[in-house]
């Protein structure tokens, strides 16, 4: 009887400012903190410390769990408005892409020039060795992969592949979402698995190179070296970067562990992986670019000019994306 005399009389006393900031919370709930004036805004703050301070007051003098609970709803509203990012999410948007991806994959450019040569390696070597014998084809490119475009096949078999689509105008956003579902997985594993010393990460990267290196090899053979290049690459741009960047950023995470330097190992690839996830969603992003450009374009577009032209065009402006403006002036946190 007691605490419930005491719990009135203290409702009783400040309930007055506990409604006043619920019925501002209320208003942003409904409408925006916009819609508050200059005044009102200025009192949420000091009203939000009155409340905790009855908080404190009601824990401490052991008053009616209900209150308690009121009071603690309250003040966890308030907390969010006080001290929580409040920025719209257009601007958040905005600004992963105008700052938070570039800069991510910029102070990656190490690892990104290593996931680069371990891929563009593995294409030469493995169009060395098709080149030399054509049994090796089998070994980089499955049968699934290869659809047709093997070493057996006639030279206008694999001419026809570059120009016509078999599959008809219809199949393309089934094509497309294939394309986009296969490449999404080897460059998520290529991030994920980076923390094992960065090695899966790396076999992914060479796997991925040696099966574009034998294939350039079988229509170079036939002398479409130029044309196969260009069907490749107006989507293969987009592509091969993203993977690489999922692949740097792998490799990012298993360095981390294998030298953590001065923090402990666990701290190190919570770093990198943090920065690493950065990278990751734009990557996804990538990945459904090349994917339409893949299922779409690649086939609709038969001109080897315009074929080039976009390649080109996409290095271009991925390359001025990510990297215009100075490095230096950001410091990898390692």
């Amino acid at each position: 009887m007691d605490t419930t005399l005491r719990s009135l009389r203290f409702r009783r006393e400040r309930e007055e400012s506990w409604r006043q900031l619920e019925t501002l919370l209320a208003q942003i709930d409904r409408r925006s903190a916009t819609s508050l004036s200059d005044d009102e805004m200025l009192a949420i703050p000091a009203l939000y410390r009155q409340a905790l301070s009855s908080l404190s007051v009601a824990r401490a003098t052991s008053l009616d769990s209900a209150l308690v609970d009121y009071l603690e709803s309250l003040c966890a509203r308030a907390y969010f408005f006080v001290y929580g990012a409040r920025t719209p999410l257009r601007e958040r948007v905005g600004s992963f892409f105008a700052q938070d991806w570039p800069s991510a994959v910029k102070l990656l450019w190490r690892e990104t020039l290593v996931a680069a040569l371990i891929t563009f390696a593995s294409a030469f070597t493995a169009y060395l060795l098709v080149s030399a014998d054509p049994d090796w084809y089998s070994a980089f490119v499955s049968s699934e992969m290869a659809g047709g475009r093997d070493p057996s096949a006639s030279t206008q078999a694999l001419r026809e592949t570059l120009y016509a689509d078999p599959e008809g105008k219809t199949g393309l956003s089934v094509f497309a979402t294939f394309l986009f579902t296969h490449n999404a997985q080897i460059a998520i594993f290529a991030f994920a698995l980076g923390f094992a010393f960065c090695l899966p990460s790396s076999m992914l990267l060479a796997y991925n190179g040696c099966a574009l290196g034998a294939m350039f090899a079988v229509f170079a053979a036939r002398g479409l070296a130029l044309e196969f290049a260009g069907w490749i690459f107006i989507h293969g741009v987009t592509e091969l970067l993203a993977i690489i960047l999922a692949g740097a950023a792998g490799l990012r995470i298993g360095w981390s562990i294998a030298f953590p330097g001065s923090l402990s190992r666990l701290a190190a690839a919570e770093n990198a992986g943090r920065q690493g996830a950065t990278v990751m969603i734009g990557v996804v992003v990538m990945l459904f670019i090349a994917g339409l450009l893949e299922g779409f374009a690649r086939q609709l577009i038969t001109s080897d000019a315009l074929r080039w032209t976009i390649a080109c065009a996409t290095a271009a402006a991925w390359g001025a994306y990510f990297y215009r403006g100075d490095r230096r002036g950001i410091a990898s946190p390692r």
